[in-house]
């Protein structure tokens, strides 16, 4: 299945695994990047010598493109923007902001430039910023998500773009990859399906949670206050979607929440951990390796597409 997703990354399946924060990391980006897709490290918050050392160990993992992702809203951005330079990374998809005053110094060091958006004008501005390619996610995503359906969102992407799009949100099956092409993507990527890889480096609660998910198991928290989320559903989600609702100001929500995705990542907090995770999740129900995963998904998506 080449695209040219496949031609600007140089890898042999168009998909990137999504850049989640405090979970993507070298271990999990090399297994995807080694399976023949695109991994990503996750820059977030964290301080630049840990991202430094995620990418010199992800570089002594797999010899393949790997990117790192950038919230643009992140204080220490200015100084990732440089790492990812320094470093020499394939790639680099953005979110939380507009990445144009960084783009032509990545582009001047050979680094390509993807963008996550979640309307067709913020697309349209990446375009004529220089992105590479565009990532249409749809609010089926886990994490930080928008108003509008990946079903919805790609197509019009797709229609006002001339660079290659990348569809994501609630995909995690061949299904869904044969779907994003026939809304117009060029590639796809895909985060909660890896959530239960064997490489990903999450507690085992977290894992769980995932596997035992059913379809109504997902809730958006941070509505009211302006920053949607969508998390598996606990009662300390649903504490807190409650708390909004009841008028809990942004900066009490803040303070509640303040490290709540370390403490699930991590130490698989029920009580008080966000557990990030997409719509999707209710359809997934096994663990395997991240090549086979890819590996699953393409060869299905072929045969649905009739590729070969």
């Amino acid at each position: 299945m080449k695209t040219r997703i496949t031609e600007l990354l140089g890898i042999e399946y168009p998909i990137l695994q999504g850049g989640m924060a405090w979970i993507a990391e070298s271990t999990l980006a090399s297994a995807v990047s080694n399976g023949g897709g695109a991994g990503i490290i996750a820059g977030g918050s964290a301080p630049i010598d840990y991202l430094r050392e995620q990418i010199r160990k992800a570089k002594t993992l797999t010899d393949k493109p790997f990117g790192v992702n950038i919230m643009l809203m992140s204080p220490n951005a200015d100084d990732l923007a440089q790492l990812v330079v320094d470093e020499k990374v394939a790639f680099v998809t953005t979110g939380a902001g507009n990445p144009a005053k960084y783009i032509n110094s990545w582009k001047e060091n050979g680094i390509k430039v993807i963008p996550v958006v979640s309307t067709v004008n913020l697309a349209r501005r990446m375009e004529r910023s220089g992105a590479d390619a565009i990532i249409a996610e749809g609010t089926e995503s886990g994490g930080h998500i928008g108003d509008n359906t990946t079903m919805c969102l790609v197509p019009q992407v797709v229609d006002a773009v001339s660079v290659p799009v990348i569809a994501a949100g609630g995909i995690a099956d061949g299904r869904g990859v044969a779907a994003s092409f026939m809304l117009g993507a060029e590639g796809v990527q895909v985060g909660t399906r890896f959530l239960a890889s064997d490489e990903v480096q999450i507690n085992p609660v977290y894992k769980e949670l995932v596997i035992k998910a059913k379809d109504t198991d997902h809730i958006v928290t941070g509505f009211y206050t302006g920053h949607p989320c969508r998390n598996i559903k606990t009662k300390f989600s649903k504490k807190l979607q409650t708390f909004e609702r009841d008028g809990g100001t942004p900066e009490e929500f803040e303070k509640i929440t303040i490290g709540s995705l370390r403490k699930a990542v991590q130490d698989g907090n029920i009580e008080e951990g966000t557990f990030l995770c997409g719509a999707i999740a209710g359809m997934i129900n096994d663990v395997k390796p991240c090549a086979d995963i890819v590996k699953d998904m393409f060869s299905q998506a072929e045969k649905l597409l009739k590729l070969n």
